[in-house]
């Protein structure tokens, strides 16, 4: 095997083994819940035994090792000689972490750094411990006393086509016992010039002496029942019926002999496309390849004559370039149970630690959400759960006080709206303090005591830096951070983040984020000679204001008037420091945005179109620039910088919103404006 094909299988391997992990948890849950049917609890088993059959033959022996107690646990668990427990559902969950901790240092080929001697030494313990029931086991239970068996193995010629390793099946079943024998058959092995190397041509039979039972032995068949044919001899009375010579090497000596490579280092970089998906990109490249030819041919001959069926074919190559570009993106739409399918076990844990009553609600799992974003959003939406369950939720006294049900509700919400995916974390506690919250941030400097705002408004304090109103710090919380790192990560993904809340009934936190990250619909306008993007999503209108419409606030900045409602604005020249643009409102063009649910202004030059464009990094390749989320090239060639809405709209207010602005207008004297 060669390095590379050895890196190839490895990289199956792990991520293959990361879905197995994520379906163990699953199933531990369910366990410890009491909702895991036989069949589940058989699921589990499968996937660890996979684990452990795919790292033995791939070489990764810490996991292999690790797993093989882990296994014996979960077999007694599914054939009924051990009966669960809160104490040990929770060992095999923590057995399941360490799995993965061992898998990812695996692949980073540092295996030895993660200590696993504790969590065997306690699965050992179970093992032997007092865990199996104390009636007299089954018929079909293992037997405890010691037998020798002979197991003929015959793999079909076709096995290795299906990415099947028959020394795994070796390997298991000398791992059984101490007594082993083994002895490879060649009887099928053709001459040297009709030898097919992709063909399975051997036999092998194992002779071992185990006290596991013959289902023990049937278990290593279980995932090549289709690809070969074996037979199991009990031989303990006449040890001669077993026709095996001891004339095999150590199986250690066996398993070294299949591969010596060392794992690379490497990240998860593919990911499960479905059929459909794949067959929908290969026939929008035909048409693709239809139009491009037809555009060509046209070319080759043209003339003026010919310029209508010119252009009919560049708007065929275009309907056909944004079909594919459409259907390509959707090959990195993951599912976001991807991310959700980790909050049971985080509310598990929390809920258990500070003795709470947690129900977890998820909905829209099936919603779809860019690869990267899929990544990015996990420690956002943990941070948001917790919070939820440590402050949001009442104890199960209180809650019964309240007339509630003892049990709290966390919901995870995802759904599609307005060409956005908007994620909800949801709870039905004691909702936001609003007077506590008003007063911290009076204390903290955030607003003024004789600040004006409204409740919507205060409750989003919660995101300043800093800011918290915990009467004591745990490790859960209290610390003033979390929330304000949420607001930024989502953020970073040009999304935004806003929370409503209800006295007694609960908060809502919501984040809204673009379907990618990759390309954006953008409205191109001038400033000062140069072009920049504004995102679509983002724009409400553009305008050429009256000049009696724009209006200056002592203090405040620039307003701009727009059928009774009162919007500051900035001029885009001044942020970006171009001294040749349009400086007088009335001749310029304001284009109306939103964030956050507030209205501002962004005044430019001109509005040059509409376009999609492709986002490219700009601090990877220059550095972070003020009011830029990134930057593209247009179709002239240019370089042109995306604007950041959210950011821009800082630049307009300080600590008074629009609403407060539009407030002190109403009240004010004509006087008071220039």
């Amino acid at each position: 095997m060669s390095t590379n094909d050895f890196q190839d299988f490895a990289d199956a391997f792990f991520e293959e083994s990361a879905e197995h992990v994520a379906a163990v948890e699953d199933g531990l849950l369910r366990l410890d819940a009491g909702k895991l049917e036989s069949e589940g609890m058989h699921g589990v088993f499968r996937a660890v035994h996979s684990i452990k059959g795919l790292a033995a033959t791939l070489g990764f022996g810490e996991v292999a090792a690790f797993t093989h107690d882990l296994e014996s646990v979960l077999d007694r668990l599914r054939s009924g000689d051990m009966v669960s427990s809160p104490d040990l559902a929770q060992l095999l969950l923590r057995s399941n972490d360490t799995l993965k901790a061992l898998l990812d240092a695996s692949r980073a080929g540092q295996a030895a750094s993660v200590p696993t001697d504790e969590v065997t030494a306690a699965l050992r313990a179970v093992l032997q411990g007092p865990e199996a029931k104390p009636e007299a086991p089954r018929a079909a239970a293992p037997s405890t006393e010691a037998r020798q068996y002979s197991v003929r193995f015959v793999p079909r010629g076709g096995l290795f086509a299906t990415g099947q390793d028959p020394m795994l099946v070796v390997r298991e079943l000398a791992e059984l016992g101490d007594d082993v024998t083994i002895v490879c058959e060649t009887t099928r092995l053709p001459l040297l010039d009709a030898l097919d190397p992709e063909q399975c041509y051997l036999i092998w039979v194992v002779k071992v002496t185990t006290s596991a039972g013959r289902d023990a032995i049937e278990q290593a068949f279980m995932f090549l029942e289709d690809e070969c044919e074996y037979s199991i001899r009990d031989v303990t009375e006449d040890p001669a019926r077993a026709g095996v010579a001891a004339i095999a090497p150590p199986i250690k000596q066996v398993a070294a002999a299949v591969v010596d490579a060392k794992p690379v280092a490497a990240e998860a970089t593919s990911i499960r496309v479905p059929t459909d998906k794949v067959d929908a990109l290969v026939d929008l490249v035909g048409e693709l390849v239809i139009s491009q030819a037809m555009v060509n041919q046209i070319a080759t001959t043209f003339d003026m004559g010919r310029l209508q069926e010119l252009q009919e074919a560049l708007a065929s190559l275009d309907r056909s370039t944004r079909d594919l570009q459409e259907r390509v993106m959707s090959v990195r739409m993951l599912p976001v149970a991807t991310v959700f399918n980790r909050f049971p076990r985080l509310v598990r844990d929390v809920s258990g630690k500070i003795g709470k009553k947690v129900q977890l609600e998820l909905q829209g799992a099936e919603t779809e959400l860019d690869k990267g974003m899929i990544e990015r959003i996990g420690d956002p939406l943990t941070h948001l759960v917790r919070n939820a369950i440590d402050h949001g939720l009442e104890t199960p006294a209180d809650r019964l006080a309240a007339g509630k049900s003892e049990t709290g509700t966390v919901t995870l919400r995802a759904f599609h709206e307005g060409g956005n995916v908007v994620i909800e974390v949801a709870d039905d506690g004691r909702g936001l303090n609003t007077a506590r919250i008003r007063e911290k941030a009076i204390t903290n400097g955030l607003i003024r005591a004789e600040d004006v705002l409204t409740d919507d408004e205060l409750h989003a304090l919660i995101f300043a830096p800093g800011f918290s109103t915990a009467a004591q710090v745990s490790d859960l919380s209290g610390r003033g951070v979390g929330m304000d790192v949420v607001k930024r990560n989502v953020e970073g993904m040009s999304g935004s983040v806003t929370v409503t809340s209800s006295p007694g009934r609960g908060s809502r936190v919501r984040i809204r984020l673009p379907l990618t990250l990759a390309i954006l619909d953008g409205l191109i306008v001038g400033v000062g000679g140069a072009s920049y993007v504004l995102p679509l999503l983002s724009v409400v209108e553009s305008l050429r204001p009256h000049p009696r419409d724009v209006r200056t606030i002592l203090g405040d900045g620039e307003v701009l008037v727009v059928r009774g409602e009162s919007l500051p604005f900035v001029r885009l020249h001044s942020v970006f420091g171009h001294q040749n643009a349009t400086v007088d409102p009335s001749q310029a063009i304001v284009v109306i945005a939103e964030t956050d649910g507030r209205r501002f202004g962004l005044m430019v030059d001109d509005v040059l179109g509409q376009q999609q464009v492709v986002i490219k990094n700009l601090e990877a390749n220059y550095r972070k620039l003020d009011g830029v989320m990134g930057a593209t090239i247009l179709g002239d060639g240019r370089v042109s910088l995306i604007c950041d809405i959210q950011e821009l709209f800082r630049h307009t207010t300080t600590r008074r919103h629009a609403a407060d602005i539009g407030a002190a207008m109403a009240g004010a004297p004509e006087e008071s404006f220039a």
